[in-house]
Formats: C-alpha cells, sequence, structure tokens
C-alpha cells in the first residue's frame, strides 16, 4: 500500500468513516448469524478458507435461514413508506421490491419490513455467488480495491501499475477458448455497443486494404457530416425477439419487445428469424431441424441481399429478456460456417448466459465449435462488462478510435477476479448443473400435475436456466413473493429462473414446494 493510501486510510478511521455499512435493524433469521456486512476481515478470511467439501455438505452460507420468512405482505409498511419517499425524486415505476442489502445473505434476499426471500432472480441474473459473501468482503476491502476506488483512473491514458496483473489473474483467466484479449466496458449494452465498433472498424480496415492504409481526406470530411464514405452503409444483423442493451446501437439490435424501442430513432439494420423451436426438443427432433434450417438459409439470405451489408451478427446463446428462447447447437454451428463463408463476424451475447448459469462456464461451450466466435460479450454475473476477443486484426488500426475516460472500472474486475477465483474453489459450475437437473426433473412433475399452468418448460441440460410458459404469469410471480420466492418473468409469457451458482438441491425443494402451493390456489 502506497503511503499516501495507507495515511488516507488512517485518517478515515480516526474520523470515524464506514467501511462496510451496518444494517440498523438486527440481523433475521438465526440470531448467531453473521452477515458479511457485519463480518470482520478475519471471520472472512476463515470462512473463505475453509475447505470446499465441508461448505458443501452443510450450504456454501452454513448459517443461511433454513427458509423464507414472510411476516408482512410485500410491500410492507415500512417498505411503502421508503417508496413514496424515493418516488419523490427517483422513477418508481419499475420498482419490484425495497431491499435491505446489509440483511441480505447466500441465496435469501430481505426487505424493509423484516420479510426473507428465497430469491431465484438475482438482480436480474447478475448476483453469482450470494449475498454478503465473504470471499467478496474480503476483495471489497482490500487495499487494491481501496485504491481502485479513490482514485478511479482513465484507463486508456492513465492504467494503474497492476492492471496488467488484475486482467491476467481475472478477466483472462476466464476467457472463452480461443481468446486471450479482452477490452473492458461499463454495462452489458456498452459491451455490445463496442463490440459493434470493432467489427465495422474491422470491416472497413479490410475493404480499404490494411492497416497500413491511411483514411483518405473525403472519408475524413464526410464522416463529420455522417455521410459515406466515413460513415458507411453497414450493418449488424440480429435475431427476432432477441435483446441487447437499450444505447442506441444495441437497441438498434434489441427486437424483444416495442416499449424498449419505442420513440428511440434506430439504425435501418437487420433482422433473421430465430427458430421457435417446440419442447421438449428432443421429442421434437424433427420439426425443429426443420425450423432452425429455415432460419439459416433466410439469415444466409439477408446477409447476402440486405442494402446495408452486415460487418457482424450478434446473437444470445438463449434468448432471456426476448422469453427464454432457446436453439440447438446445431442451429449456432450453421450460423458460424456462414459467417465464415461470407467474411463477417460473429458476436455471442454472453451478458445473461455467461459464468456458469448453464452448467458451463460460457454457455456457447454446449455448442461445441471448431471455430470459437470472434467476440464475445459479458457482464451481470461477472459485475465487470466488456468484450473478449482473439485476434489481433480485431484491434483499431489507430489509438483513441475505441477509447472513452474510463474504459471499464478496475475495481470491478478485482471483484470479477474474486467471483472467479470462489466459482473455482467451490466447484460452482458444476454445482449449478447438477443442482438444475435435480430443479429441471422436479419442474417436470409439477409440469404433469399442472399442465395447464407449466407450459413449454425448457432449459434441460442448460444448468439452472430454466423457464415455462404460463398462462397467469404476471399472477404467479405476485403470489410467489407471498410464499417468500423473487422470482421474474420474460418476454410475454415466460417464468424465467435466474438463481445463483450457489442455489443447492434444498433450495430447489423450497422452490417447488412454493410452487405447487401457487399453482394450487
Amino acid at each position: 500500500m502506497s503511503s499516501a493510501l495507507r495515511i488516507g486510510m488512517r485518517q478515515a478511521m480516526r474520523c470515524g468513516a464506514p467501511g462496510i455499512r451496518r444494517s440498523v435493524h438486527p440481523a433475521i433469521g438465526a440470531s448467531s448469524r453473521s452477515l458479511a456486512s457485519k463480518t470482520s476481515p478475519k471471520q472472512a478470511v476463515a470462512a473463505v478458507q475453509a475447505a470446499p467439501s465441508q461448505q458443501s455438505s452443510s450450504g456454501y452460507f452454513p448459517e443461511e435461514p433454513a427458509g423464507p420468512i414472510m411476516k408482512t405482505e410485500i410491500p410492507g409498511p415500512r417498505s411503502k413508506e421508503e417508496i413514496k419517499r424515493l418516488d419523490k425524486v427517483y422513477d418508481t415505476r419499475n420498482l419490484n421490491m425495497i431491499c435491505d442489502y446489509a440483511n441480505s445473505y447466500g441465496n435469501y434476499i430481505s426487505d424493509m419490513d423484516g420479510n426473507v426471500l428465497l430469491d431465484v432472480y438475482a438482480q436480474i441474473a447478475s448476483i453469482p455467488v450470494g449475498y454478503s459473501n465473504p470471499a467478496l468482503l474480503l476483495a471489497a476491502t482490500s487495499p487494491q480495491m481501496v485504491s481502485a476506488i479513490i482514485n478511479r483512473p482513465a484507463m486508456g491514458n492513465f492504467p494503474q501499475s497492476d492492471w496488467a496483473e488484475i486482467l491476467e489473474t481475472g478477466l483472462l483467466k476466464a476467457a472463452p477458448k480461443g481468446m486471450n484479449q479482452v477490452f473492458t466496458g461499463t454495462t452489458g449494452s456498452d459491451a455490445n455497443e463496442l463490440a459493434y465498433k470493432a467489427a465495422f472498424m474491422w470491416k472497413r480496415k479490410q475493404e480499404r486494404g490494411g492497416a497500413d492504409v491511411e483514411f483518405t481526406q473525403e472519408e475524413m470530411d464526410s464522416a463529420m457530416n455522417n455521410q459515406q464514405p466515413g460513415a458507411p452503409q453497414m450493418s449488424i444483423l440480429s435475431f427476432t425477439t432477441g435483446f441487447h442493451g437499450r444505447l442506441f446501437g444495441s437497441l438498434s439490435t434489441t427486437r424483444s419487445k416495442p416499449i424498449h424501442k419505442l420513440d428511440i430513432p434506430a439504425f435501418d439494420w437487420p433482422q433473421a428469424p430465430f427458430p421457435m423451436l417446440k419442447y421438449p426438443l428432443d421429442a421434437h427432433a424433427k420439426e425443429n431441424a426443420e425450423e432452425e434450417a429455415r432460419c439459416l438459409a433466410e439469415t444466409e439470405h439477408i446477409i447476402t441481399t440486405f442494402p446495408s451489408p452486415p460487418a457482424a451478427i450478434v446473437v444470445e446463446p438463449i434468448q432471456s429478456e426476448g422469453g427464454d428462447n432457446h436453439a440447438t447447437p446445431n442451429f449456432f454451428r450453421g450460423l458460424r460456417e456462414i459467417t465464415r463463408k461470407h467474411n463477417i463476424l460473429m458476436i455471442v451475447d454472453e451478458v445473461q448466459t455467461g459464468v456458469g448459469a448453464t452448467g458451463k462456464f460460457w454457455a456457447h461451450d454446449h455448442w461445441n465449435l471448431s471455430d470459437p466466435p470472434d467476440m464475445v460479450t459479458f457482464s451481470k454475473k461477472a459485475q465487470a462488462a466488456g468484450y473478449y476477443f482473439g485476434n489481433d486484426e480485431l484491434r483499431p488500426n489507430k489509438p483513441y478510435r475505441q477509447f472513452n475516460t474510463w474504459m471499464g472500472d478496475p475495481a470491478r474486475a478485482i471483484l470479477f477476479r474474486a467471483i472467479i477465483n470462489e466459482i473455482e474453489r467451490l466447484g460452482l459450475v458444476q454445482n449449478t448443473a447438477e443442482t438444475g437437473e435435480y430443479l429441471y426433473n422436479g419442474l417436470e412433475q409439477l409440469a404433469q400435475k399442472y399442465p395447464n399452468e407449466i407450459k413449454n418448460l425448457r432449459g434441460k441440460g442448460q444448468g439452472t436456466f430454466i423457464a415455462w410458459d404460463s398462462p397467469r404469469r404476471d399472477e404467479v410471480l405476485k403470489k410467489a413473493k407471498s410464499v417468500g420466492i423473487n422470482c421474474g418473468g420474460s418476454g410475454a409469457t415466460a417464468v424465467r429462473l435466474r438463481p445463483m451458482l450457489i442455489f443447492q438441491k434444498k433450495h430447489a425443494d423450497i422452490f417447488l414446494e412454493g410452487m405447487d402451493k401457487i399453482l394450487q390456489s
């Protein structure tokens, strides 16, 4: 630790500056339970050093509540007051529930009224290793993290001295096969937007004749007027019902719901049909293969005929926001062949599917590609964002072309490194694969019991990345809270499950029991 940082920390301690906020409410559940927000560094070290076998047999968070604790309706009286106060200064129309994170622990999320819910939505698929995780507490309170937060660098111009080490021991340690470089961003939308820019610059560099060919005066002048040739007529091809974010470029590739796009000017970019498969997949193999072949043929036709030629395609391994729509590995292998044939890039959007949720660290590993994608975007469970790549040609030919002030955040990269280490230490990808199989089997039984309530169950073999269609989806989600379960939806009718990687069979049992109660009503 630098002397300046050491002095600053001593002064902060003298002034009583808070580190991790302590809850003003008593801990909920077992009175002996220590939340990470109330855990000393020594206790956190002990928790992190516990043998993985010990933790897995007793649960990754041994002092978790035994189950949900419901004291009031949701929202309760205290939450209602806080929502009223918040609404004066912040738009609360999207609000799901007001949370008390200081008293949220492991798989359980707490609110202001003492309700504790089993969380199988996990901040829209963004919490990987549990609330108040001791390993993340250690990372969050390390001198390296403190420096990254209070001395946040403009990474493109002034990277910190240990930035390469942070990347090599963290983000790049988890890089998809065939990729050894990363460009960091701030959000999933940002990650996709940056990948699109990289694709356009790569394509124009090829058309211009290589990295050493200088821009013409006409290109530079026309670019300033948003005209060709400096602003070329190119596109990114996306798929129907896909979701890739809400910035201008990423929103032009988003096709999930009208409300996401209304009133926002958009690029005239093409969309190809995403297969509308029948479930279960193995029971409809022939029809599904024909549907995927149709979509591949239409995709190739669009690539070769669309007026603004695509520089890349972007595709989710499982279309998440658009309704949890699946395709088989054959479809994605076909897409890879088409992109290679027509010399365009393949961008795989793993913002929601990545970091272990499907029973593999990256969902596209299920496809067994012999030729990896050109770029893989990430965010959510990574708690960081950006895109991976392996081809040096995807670096711009000149500096300041792919650039902004922050270019990511070293604090988030440090956190992702701790997440990766925790996933490896506890074998959480394998845990998710095994728990997912158990959960899916339980849901199959419920689907047989309630065939009109659980339709098109999907996600077999995809870890806990499971969904089904419900004719009364919004009512089911609301009733779930009444039995102490927080879950979410996708598309128009789907109930989607996005539990954390520490979700185990005992949690699946609680969820299945609660869902049985809901579907009975």
